[in-house]
């Protein structure tokens, strides 16, 4: 049975209209649908973690190599495609951020401009160079960490993306924030 993994997690109490989860205790209509839907945000919110961490990763990478601590991966079918981090001290260019250099490896992976298939996970709100290069890309989603207050997108050209794009913001955003500030202090 599909939902066998859920067995032992999940106590149904019909009567009262609750599910127990997790010792956490969740009103509900009883619907199959329901649980169905609960079920498939915590997969998706499990995945967004996942692959939050390999994003993670590389942004550690970008933080021994003296870059700022940005990582960025490009996720397509459930595998990733790409892998990248900021390279714009090493490379001495300024448009080297990491989800630039994400979506050129995406693009060169895949054959073709566009990654209509795909998400990118980035520690950081991408900025609004960056958010003009996601647009044209048509990327359908974008999972980030936590937000830019001084150079996210969102302040400055929260219509960069495109239109059907769906953002998700705060996965892990406390480790995200945090390696940035590490990486600020050290500096100062």
């Amino acid at each position: 049975m599909k939902n066998e993994k859920y067995a032992t997690a999940l106590i149904f109490c019909k009567t009262e209209q609750k599910i127990i989860f997790k010792n956490k205790i969740f009103n509900f209509q009883f619907s199959i649908f329901n649980i169905k839907s609960y079920f498939c945000i915590m997969e998706e919110k499990n995945k967004d973690e996942m692959y939050m961490r390999k994003a993670l990763d590389e942004a550690r990478q970008a933080f021994a190599e003296g870059e700022i601590p940005i990582g960025a991966v490009v996720v397509c079918k459930d595998r990733i495609i790409a892998r990248a981090h900021n390279l714009t001290e090493t490379l001495h260019d300024v448009t080297a951020h990491a989800e630039m250099q994400a979506i050129t490896s995406a693009a060169n992976e895949l054959g073709g401009k566009y990654l209509t298939d795909c998400t990118l996970y980035v520690t950081v709100e991408p900025c609004t160079m960056c958010a003009g290069a996601l647009g044209w890309s048509q990327i359908p989603r974008i999972v980030y960490g936590c937000r830019d207050e001084k150079r996210g997108y969102t302040d400055y050209a929260p219509r960069a993306l495109h239109p059907r794009c769906t953002v998700t913001g705060g996965i892990l955003e406390e480790e995200c924030r945090q390696l940035m500030q590490d990486f600020f202090k050290g500096r100062r």
